[in-house]
């Protein structure tokens, strides 16, 4: 039987939830959004919790469904009659499951295509069960209303999941390795500065700060507590809500889903 004051305790803490997102949603409090986003740190490390063990750092998990918890503060509609972590859970789940979806692609093809991959192969286990054959590319795409150019598209592009050796043989004498170019690191590193140059108008000057001394001066979170006089705690949040932030801001950018 549950305890009375479970109850009062969970009132209490639904009640904090909906002023916190009122004050962000109403009066643009973003200090209200990061006081949630703070609160919601055990749900969203709870979540990380049950993807562990699968290939990726534990703290990389949580830091996904950080991102997770700050895109469900953005799309909670206080009209509705439910709690904040009960309409989080599913949206950072949602996150999580779609950074290991986006891991397993061995190059960048666009989410929309990938999506409608994911959408081709259940329907064409379906039919193949149901027809006793493969199905046609025109019956997957009646099957799914989709364009059959897109459907062809998407059934070609499925050899971008599979990982080549380099040392794959593809001609006497010859390796794959041989007959590819180079990948451009500082291309790479020149697009991802754009972004994050872009993306850092979302902070505050003192949270770019934080950013810069934790990663171009390499200080220590209780040296940067120090430099700029907050708690080493109030330092671990602000790196952990700014990268959150900065992380759904690319994810947002044209750019970062071409």
């Amino acid at each position: 039987m549950a305890e009375p004051g479970g109850h009062i305790e969970t009132a209490a803490r639904a009640a904090r939830e909906q002023e916190l997102l009122r004050r962000y949603h109403h009066g643009g409090d973003t200090r209200a959004r990061d006081q949630l986003a703070e609160e919601m740190l055990p749900l969203a490390r709870a979540l990380a919790g049950r993807y562990a063990g699968r290939g990726e750092p534990m703290d990389d998990l949580v830091q996904v469904a950080c991102v997770g918890i700050m895109k469900a503060i953005e799309g909670f509609d206080l009209t509705r009659d439910v709690r904040f972590s009960s309409y989080a859970t599913p949206t950072v789940l949602g996150e999580i499951k779609r950074h290991f979806r986006d891991r397993t692609w061995a190059m960048r093809v666009p989410r929309g295509l990938q999506e409608l991959q994911l959408e081709v192969a259940k329907k064409r286990d379906e039919l193949t069960g149901a027809l006793g054959r493969s199905p046609t590319v025109q019956e997957l795409a009646d099957a799914i209303d989709a364009p059959f150019e897109e459907v062809l598209a998407t059934i070609q592009s499925v050899g971008a999941r599979r990982t080549r050796s380099l040392d794959e043989p593809t001609g006497e004498d010859m390796t794959l390795a041989d007959s590819i170019g180079g990948r451009d690191v500082e291309l790479e590193r020149a697009e991802m500065r754009v972004l994050l140059d872009e993306a850092m108008e979302v902070l505050s000057t003192r949270d770019r700060e934080v950013l810069r001394l934790r990663f171009a001066e390499d200080l220590t979170q209780t040296e940067i507590s120090s430099r700029i006089g907050v708690s080493q705690m109030q330092v671990s949040r602000i790196i952990r809500q700014s990268i959150a932030k900065l992380r759904l801001d690319i994810d947002k950018s044209p750019a970062a889903n071409n």
